[in-house]
């Protein structure tokens, strides 16, 4: 593919979006009434309510934070209203939104109320809409976007043929200076070893098992083993009878890149690469710390008919599949079950993924945004205190 160049957004630190969405974002639970009313009085908003929030603390806190923080400064985002139950927190996010340069402004329900709120803000939505609307698409190089992957409702057709494809597009987004995250560390168990030797030095190495380790030891402590659950009852239909065999396809979407970094859930990459995120396997809370990080485009491979989308990072659905590609068409994105009939190769494959990902990023919908597909899912450590 000779193209490497996109029609996007680039935002005032240097990042680039494929969208231009303004987002109204609630610090917790709370403030979902009032985040929902702005999105009402301004409907070419982006409300992105949410269940957390309240009386978090420790680790937990620390990641509730960065994944707020991270979706406002996502590039896909122009610009942020952000309303909280009380002053501080909200402060707290508005300033670490505002490192990115983009407008943001934040409110606070207490000693106003909700009507009051609501009023004030939808006044700074509808100024930051009319700022939106008047940003321009422009040529930006594939190198200064973050990508990102994961499977989800896989079988036996996604190791053999839709992963791979994705690799493929993996490769060659590294190949030209993008940077890619992919995680689901529980269903990397009994692959574990393959993604270490491939990670770039010892330091990575080692955070990247000990990552893995921490995983497998919570999952230990609470007596329970992951059948039914990795893998899951879908993946098993699917004739993925352990998660071995899960593992050593899943991986198949990371292509043959070296590892540069592993990085804590919601954590931006900063080395251009390939990079391991410690990640919940949930496919709602993946991408959503996937946006968080700061992906603006999210290939998605599913053998059986995964429907997750997100609402700030598109999601390009795909499978090889033939079923699923017809019997759930409007989810599918790009149809590669030809590599399985031996009417297309990997290659071919991972070129139709690239052509539509230009294409997507250029401003085409995902069919997950043509279907409304806003999931937008916290992942949660803790208890509350």
């Amino acid at each position: 593919m000779k193209q490497t160049t996109f029609l996007g957004y680039r935002r005032a630190n240097g990042a680039v979006g494929s969208r231009n969405y303004v987002a109204i974002i609630p610090v917790d639970d709370l403030s979902n009434a009032a985040v929902e009313g702005v999105a009402h009085l301004a409907p070419g908003t982006l409300p992105l309510p949410h269940p957390y929030g309240r009386l978090q603390f420790g680790e937990d806190l620390d990641l509730h934070f960065r994944t707020l923080i991270g979706t406002g400064s996502n590039a896909n985002i122009a610009a942020a209203v952000v309303i909280g139950i009380e002053p501080n927190w909200t402060k707290k996010v508005v300033e670490g939104i505002a490192k990115t340069g983009k407008p943001v402004s934040g409110f606070s329900i207490e000693g106003h109320g909700d009507t009051e709120t609501i009023a004030t803000a939808v006044r700074q939505a509808r100024e930051y809409l009319y700022y939106a609307s008047e940003l321009r698409r422009e040529e930006v190089p594939i190198a200064d976007a973050i990508f990102s992957t994961k499977c989800g409702e896989s079988d036996t057709t996604s190791g053999l043929g839709s992963n791979p494809a994705v690799g493929v597009a993996v490769d060659w987004l590294v190949e030209h200076g993008a940077r890619v995250i992919f995680g689901e560390t529980t269903e990397i168990t009994g692959a574990e070893h393959i993604i270490a030797e491939r990670c770039v030095n010892d330091t990575v190495r080692s955070r990247y098992l000990a990552m893995h380790e921490n995983y497998q030891e919570l999952v230990r402590s609470q007596g329970v083993d992951l059948l039914g659950s990795q893998p899951t009852q879908g993946n098993i239909a699917g004739g993925l009878s352990t998660i071995e065999e899960k593992a050593l396809g899943n991986i198949q979407k990371t292509g043959t890149s070296p590892i540069v970094d592993a990085l804590e859930p919601a954590m931006a990459p900063t080395v251009k690469g390939l990079s391991f995120m410690d990640s919940s396997s949930a496919a709602a809370e993946f991408i959503t710390l996937m946006g968080a990080a700061g992906s603006v485009f999210h290939f998605f491979t599913t053998g059986q008919g995964n429907i997750v989308g997100n609402p700030v990072v598109p999601v390009l659905k795909t499978t090889a599949n033939p079923h699923t590609a017809q019997s759930m068409a409007e989810h599918i994105d790009v149809d590669i079950s030809g590599l399985l009939s031996m009417e297309m190769t990997l290659q071919q494959a991972g070129q139709a993924l690239l052509d539509m990902m230009f294409r997507n990023l250029n401003g085409r919908l995902t069919a997950t945004e043509v279907l409304g597909h806003k999931e937008f899912v916290f992942t949660k450590l803790y208890r509350s205190s």
